[in-house]
């Protein structure tokens, strides 16, 4: 990918025709940016258009996987049109043709858990945790939390980790079906690196068309629910209230969890 040049993404091909994506700001846990928000939109494109790619592999520097959106960065910068938001992003990832292979390193929180979960198979290791924590800044779960967390593990429990922001260890993520494997004793990337390859080597036409038939259940979700999840964030993102009210959530929320 020597063609295409990004600040804050690593990108690695390999001979096998796996491409290995690792989001690259481990000094606040790959927290996203307006600029590598764009870069992530990007990245999914040109890889599905490279001949070459047979397999993706996402990952974060460091000790996280990501920790969601720059909140210094975000609230500086102007709010993107409430139809784009996070739409082009998820849209992409579920257009790539080949499959895309999350190794969850450390926290996927926010839209960090929204990129983890709409990855095609899922590795964490033991220390992963999975949050969307929107409600937790004030916002609605906007960039596809609202749409992939129910399908994972169904409207009951999904609205609970959407409305209170709970984190979710690896190990419980695995044990409702949330995500594929929690890998023990080696490198998640590692391991998810191998997965891929498998994959890559597979017959190609019979594994890409398998996902885009599957896909097909989640983007009709996508469709239903994600420009109005995603106009709503807006929408709460602008409230004058907000700050107060996430103070007093984050109290309350401390005052039950001790319960």
């Amino acid at each position: 990918m020597s063609q295409h040049s990004y600040k804050y993404l690593l990108v690695e091909k390999r001979a096998s025709g796996v491409a290995i994506v690792t989001m690259n700001r481990p000094e606040i846990l790959n927290a996203i940016n307006w600029d590598m928000h764009e870069e992530l939109e990007r990245v999914f494109v040109e890889l599905d258009h490279d001949g070459d790619v047979r397999a993706i592999v996402l990952t974060g520097a460091g000790r996280g996987f990501c920790s969601g959106g720059d909140q210094k960065s975000l609230d500086k910068g102007p709010l993107p049109s409430p139809t784009r938001s996070g739409r082009h992003l998820i849209r992409n990832m579920l257009e790539v043709e080949v499959p895309v292979v999350a190794a969850v390193n450390g926290v996927a929180v926010g839209l960090g858990a929204t990129l983890a979960l709409f990855c095609d198979v899922i590795f964490a290791n033991p220390t992963a945790r999975f949050a969307d924590t929107h409600v937790t800044a004030g916002v609605v779960a906007g960039d596809g939390g609202a749409v992939i967390w129910p399908l994972l593990m169904g409207p009951v429990r999904a609205k609970h980790y959407l409305m209170t922001g709970e984190f979710i260890s690896a190990e419980k993520a695995a044990a409702m079906g949330m995500i594929n494997e929690v890998v023990s004793g080696r490198d998640v990337k590692d391991a998810a690196i191998e997965y891929a390859e498998l994959l890559a080597d597979g017959p190609r036409e019979s594994i890409i068309w398998t996902k885009y038939s599957v896909n097909k259940i989640i983007k009709q979700y996508a469709h239903l629910v994600l420009d109005t999840s995603a106009a709503l964030e807006m929408l709460t993102f602008a409230l004058p209230e907000r700050r107060e009210a996430v103070a007093a959530f984050a109290e309350k929320r401390k005052r039950f969890a001790e319960r």
